[in-house]
């Protein structure tokens, strides 16, 4: 099986330098995850001097580990994933959860107030993702029941539509 982790646009240090761990790694090996991409954006880790142009490729813990910092679309690697590890933002989310893969958000502390905790923190009640921090990343990947994950609802143009013909007195 496949695990997809990205960080998006950003850089989120913590959590590309998590999932080069061996715990983190483990963890994944445990749950029967033998391949892992991570797009690191700009991140800070370990093997950054590696990523060539063609990405880093290597073996760690019994994973086998492919590492890149951007691509034009992340919709081809979420296709291929089994489970997609991410930093918290709307946009990854909404793509990834439209696709029903399992998604665990680690929500990224340092940007503009904290933002993406909130998103993460109400998704996660609704029991349409997990939610995680860089600590407890490693537990959560072997808690994971992607059974017990709600299904997110399919987009549905019209809603925003009768909205807007509401606002403007049309119906």
């Amino acid at each position: 099986m496949l695990a997809f982790i990205t960080v998006g646009s950003t850089r989120f240090d913590a959590l590309v330098q998590t999932v080069f761990s061996s715990t983190v790694l483990s963890s994944l090996s445990n749950k029967g995850y033998a391949r892992l991409v991570v797009q690191c954006g700009n991140s800070e880790f370990p093997y950054k001097d590696r990523v060539a142009v063609d990405g880093l490729h290597l073996n760690k813990d019994g994973v086998q580990i492919e590492c890149w910092k951007f691509k034009p679309s992340l919709q081809t690697e979420y296709a291929k994933a089994d489970l997609v590890i991410s930093h918290a933002g709307s946009g990854t989310i909404v793509d990834v959860l439209r696709m029903d893969k399992p998604l665990i958000v680690i929500p990224n502390p340092t940007l503009l107030d904290n933002h993406q905790q909130e998103l993460a923190e109400a998704l996660g009640e609704l029991g349409h993702l997990k939610v995680a921090t860089i600590e407890t990343l490693s537990q959560t990947i072997l808690d994971l029941d992607s059974s017990s994950l709600v299904k997110f609802p399919p987009f549905d143009g019209s809603r925003f539509r009768d909205l807007i013909d509401k606002e403007m007195g049309f119906i």
